[in-house]
């Protein structure tokens, strides 16, 4: 009979916390005819694909992974005069599938600014009760653009014709024979259409019109572009909405574009015929600039620009002849009024060109900061991820714009008329840079789909972005001058608070297709961005998360990745399971807040405590069943004594000084810790997100000590948890994420004691 009370008192010992939590996670559980497993650790092979010969389940590409090509061959000819484009290419398609291909997908994504194009219907919204008199013509009076590519001619390389559908920015082109696996097709097309002002009706490409009457053009989506087709989607043909960015295959591009000779232009690809295009002396210029690593060197002047902006403009023309690698897309710009400067760069022992192009009104803004911010991005970012594989970058300046192709970009900020700029607009310029310069590596290279996971281009990105620019703080503290670092407005935690604690209806998870999210640009950049900050700095650390991003990275080179690769891989190289992680942020809309609920005193007896003395009457135990206990004591409880404060358990506990002298020699216990104040405190989540608790302890000397617990201490009370600490020294203040670490969207209940000034703020809360 002694035996087995003995051994339930064992068992009350060992699992009475236990038993408690196991309690309270009960009352969470659905009734059964509605079970389903709600452990927000659970293993997402729900949401997974199933790793196969592909994709393997390391987040690796399996043994079996392919991807198609399509090689261009383009004739490209501006209308200055006319603001239109004239192009005829041949495109080269290879079915490296293991699918024989019926038809093949091209995108036609000037058809979006078609005059009968429906993606303006797909908006709603209120009337605006008050508008400036341009917002209501562009509204109401001003006749839609008529855009849109006019398809002249679809032909195979015989010259036959070849049938072809067009719907809304997709046509299907089909083959006089089914392509076979490991078959190559050869098709052109030839076409026009008329450019957009992308200043006036905004659009990712199109020209600027400037008051002398002369245009500065950066044309892209600008040919009909092969769709991707692969082993997860098979035809990527979603529609072109706006939005939603691109996928695309990668191949070689030879790009031949006549423009009005006094054009200075320059694009994706290498320029083959640069002594032809450029004078004597913008070809020395451009020597020295490629020897000079610190400081830009300008090729075009903006005396020589605005010599040509006064003139009329040149009605000869030339051709220049560029050609690309495996790239996925091709960009270009254009004007006579540009500047241009260029510096080199050291990346991986190889020299790389940092390019700015921009009118006169961008300077001197530009001048000062446009080429070092691409310095700093492809230092930072080949420091990231992988070394940058191009030959060059290039920045251009375009009114309002930011956006990305392979080598080539548009960037705004503008200074006045006068000149002058503020630190808003010198920021806004040098991290729409960095951000746009930084697409070169997602998704130009590591190429995922975005026109199904923008997250997965934007967020990276984003999240990149924040480390150049803090890098870029570092080493150029001109720039930052008044600040302490750069001023990033995305990547710290704290950043994105006002977003995860907003109106639930108007939020979508982050793996949403980009069309249908709320707040864009929070979804799509920001959180994924922000999730990825503090999976670095808080969850991971540095070490462990920047070898598994790079890894993710190099494995994705020149591919195509999904998401399930990309969390597969972070977990493969770091041996940390996330899924806790990628659940809550990115598949759904939770938000995290912790908070201090309770914090308890306990002293150490020898005497029996109140839940001793409960658990002995319910099963029948006398105090002759017990071995020598060691007993908590809460302040303030009816087993509380003054004389319990300040003693040292193993010095005034007999069952514990008996228990040390018998067990451990006097040096082994002068080694040990002697421990005189306990507490426990209970910590809560009224918050759906799990994450780490993060504690700064603040001892009666002045000293503080910081303890991370890991996500994982909620994986059995997703409620509340209790956390045991012993100290040396009496602890005065117990605050949850001091340093705003976790996006935690309510501080006022972070502190124990709470301050003064907290009771004052709830106080007018109500």
């Amino acid at each position: 009979m002694k035996s087995i009370k003995f051994l339930f008192l064992s068992m009350f010992l060992v699992s009475f916390g236990a038993f408690a939590q196991e309690e309270e996670q009960e009352k969470e559980e659905p009734k059964a005819e509605e079970h389903y497993n709600i452990n927000k650790f659970r293993q997402l092979y729900q949401e997974f694909s199933t790793p196969n010969q592909y994709r393997s389940a390391s987040g690796a590409p399996g043994p079996k992974y392919y991807q198609q090509r399509a090689d261009y061959k383009m004739d490209i000819r501006l209308d200055d005069e006319n603001a239109h484009i004239y192009g005829s290419e041949e495109i080269t398609y290879t079915n490296n599938s293991p699918d024989v291909l019926e038809y093949l997908w091209v995108q036609l994504d000037q058809n979006m600014r078609a005059k009968d194009s429906p993606s303006p219907l797909i908006n709603s919204g209120r009337s605006s009760a008050i508008m400036q008199p341009a917002q209501f013509a562009g509204n109401y009076m001003k006749e839609p653009f008529d855009g849109g590519f006019n398809i002249k001619k679809v032909v195979d390389d015989d010259g036959k014709p070849l049938k072809y559908m067009i719907n809304q920015t997709m046509m299907r082109v089909e083959m006089p024979k089914a392509l076979e696996p490991g078959k190559k097709f050869t098709f052109g097309i030839d076409w026009d259409y008329k450019i957009n002002n992308h200043v006036d009706g905004r659009g990712r490409s199109g020209y600027e019109q400037f008051d002398d009457g002369h245009r500065a053009y950066v044309i892209a989506q600008f040919y009909p572009r092969m769709c991707v087709y692969n082993d997860v989607e098979g035809w990527q043909n979603s529609q072109f909405w706006g939005r939603d960015e691109f996928a695309l295959p990668f191949g070689t591009f030879e790009v031949d574009i006549t423009v009005p000779e006094d054009h200075w232009l320059d694009g994706t690809g290498k320029l083959l015929n640069r002594k032809d295009v450029y004078s004597k002396t913008e070809m020395k210029r451009y020597e020295q600039a490629m020897k000079s690593y610190e400081e830009p060197v300008v090729i075009r002047t903006q005396e020589e620009a605005e010599k040509l902006a006064m003139m009329s403009g040149s009605k000869k023309m030339k051709t220049w002849k560029l050609k690309a690698d495996y790239v996925r897309d091709f960009g270009w710009t254009s004007s006579r009024r540009y500047v241009a400067d260029a510096m080199a760069v050291k990346i991986g022992g190889k020299d790389v060109a940092a390019v700015s192009i921009y009118p006169p009104e961008g300077n001197p803004l530009w001048e000062q900061w446009s080429t070092k911010a691409v310095k700093q991005t492809l230092e930072s970012y080949s420091r990231m991820t992988f070394d940058y594989p191009y030959h060059k970058a290039i920045s251009v300046h375009a009114k309002n714009q930011g956006m990305e192709y392979p080598m080539i970009c548009w960037n705004y900020g503008r200074p006045d008329a006068e000149g002058n700029y503020n630190d808003r607009t010198k920021f806004g310029m040098i991290s729409v840079i960095i951000h746009e310069v930084g697409h070169n590596y997602f998704p130009m290279i590591v190429n995922s789909d975005e026109r199904q996971w923008t997250w997965m281009d934007e967020g990276l990105n984003t999240f990149v972005q924040y480390v150049a620019e803090q890098d870029m703080g570092e080493n150029y503290p001109d720039a930052i001058e008044g600040y302490d670092a750069y001023p990033s407005r995305r990547g710290p935690a704290a950043k994105i608070v006002p977003y995860m604690a907003g109106d639930q209806r108007y939020i979508a998870p982050i793996m949403s297709k980009g069309l249908n999210t709320y707040q864009f640009g929070s979804n799509a950049y920001a959180k994924p961005g922000t999730a990825l900050n503090i999976l670095r700095e808080t969850v991971m650390g540095r070490e462990l998360f920047d070898y598994a991003f790079k890894t993710y990275s190099q494995r994705w080179m020149f591919k195509h990745p999904t998401p399930e690769d990309f969390f597969r891989t972070m977990e493969d190289a770091s041996a940390m399971d996330l899924d806790w992680f990628w659940r809550g942020w990115f598949y759904t809309t939770r938000y995290n807040d912790m908070g201090i609920k309770d914090v308890k005193r306990l002293y150490v007896s020898s005497e029996k405590n109140e839940q001793m003395r409960e658990y002995m009457k319910a099963n029948n135990i006398s105090d002759s069943d017990l071995p020598p206990l060691v007993y908590m004591v809460e302040e303030g409880s009816a087993d509380y004594k003054e004389d319990m404060k300040d003693k040292d358990p193993a010095q005034t506990v007999e069952p514990l000084k008996t228990y040390m002298l018998d067990n451990f020699t006097a040096e082994e216990r002068s080694k040990m810790k002697a421990p005189k104040y306990f507490y426990e405190i209970t910590v809560e989540k009224p918050g759906g997100l799990v994450m780490p608790i993060i504690i700064e302890y603040t001892y009666a000397d002045g000293t503080t000590e910081m303890v991370t617990h890991p996500a994982e201490i909620w994986r059995l009370n997703d409620k509340e948890v209790q956390i045991n600490k012993a100290s040396q020294k009496e602890i005065t203040k117990i605050m949850i994420d001091p340093k705003l670490e976790t996006a935690d969207i309510d501080m006022e209940n972070n502190a124990w004691p709470q301050d003064a000034s907290m009771d004052k703020f709830e106080e007018m809360k109500k």
